[in-house]
């Protein structure tokens, strides 16, 4: 797979996953949601300063920690991707790591600078040792509402595919109440989802060929080296 499709490939889902996250964070208010498709894909607005899906990662020291961590991790998968092309894979792994890389960008550009461009967002108050929410519609500021690497991931894709009670009959759970799918999330964790789990199911596919190429080459040597001692 050439290079160039694989940046134009990340570019795109880099840009619709911030094209998304600003149309939302500037005419949305917090905790706002549109249905999109009846009561199972709805648009709700959250923000998220810890890890993807809205998992929380300690306070201030935790979120530049974080952030750090996005930023070693996309220069790590920067060299990776080079890597992997420069040696071969196949387009099928590549396509899926590429996937991951553009996921990992875009939510690292939250982390990065939405805390400078912006005016409002969730900051974390140390008496109540939690992020506390803010009123009224975020807008382009260059004063900002945090410093550098303090910015909030914007979430707003949800799907609460399943929402009801368990029976009264089942057992720990019964009688409470049951929602599926959860989590509220954006774009680039869908990459990185669709990614990961891509390279989980075809592994066999993606490397069982590299090995298998491996070992043809190692094979092929042997035959070159042998009929070399030959003659």
């Amino acid at each position: 797979m050439k290079s160039r499709h694989l940046i134009l490939l990340i570019a795109l889902i880099v840009i619709a996953d911030q094209a998304l996250k600003i149309y939302i964070k500037t005419t949305f208010h917090l905790n706002d949601s549109q249905a999109l498709l009846g009561d199972w894909f709805k648009l709700y607005f959250v923000e998220n300063p810890g890890m993807a899906y809205g998992l929380k990662f300690g306070g201030n020291w935790g979120k530049m920690a974080l952030t750090i961590f996005r930023l070693v991790a996309v220069g790590f998968g920067t060299w990776y991707l080079g890597s992997i092309i420069k040696r071969g894979y196949g387009r099928g792994f590549i396509i899926c790591a590429g996937l991951v890389y553009a996921g990992a960008v875009g939510n690292l550009i939250d982390s990065c600078f939405y805390g400078m461009i912006f005016d409002k967002g969730m900051l974390f108050d140390a008496a109540q040792n939690q992020y506390v929410d803010y009123n009224g519609l975020a807008t382009f500021s260059k004063d900002g509402y945090s410093s550098f690497l303090h910015g909030n991931v914007v979430d707003m894709l949800h799907l609460p595919l399943i929402d009801g009670y368990f029976p009264s009959w089942f057992p720990i759970w019964g009688g409470e109440h049951f929602l599926f799918f959860s989590p509220i999330f954006n774009i680039a964790d869908a990459s990185i989802t669709t990614g990961v789990l891509c390279i989980l199911l075809f592994q066999r596919r993606f490397f069982g060929h590299q090995q298998e190429t491996k070992q043809h080459t190692v094979e092929t040597d042997i035959e070159v080296t042998d009929t070399n001692q030959v003659s």
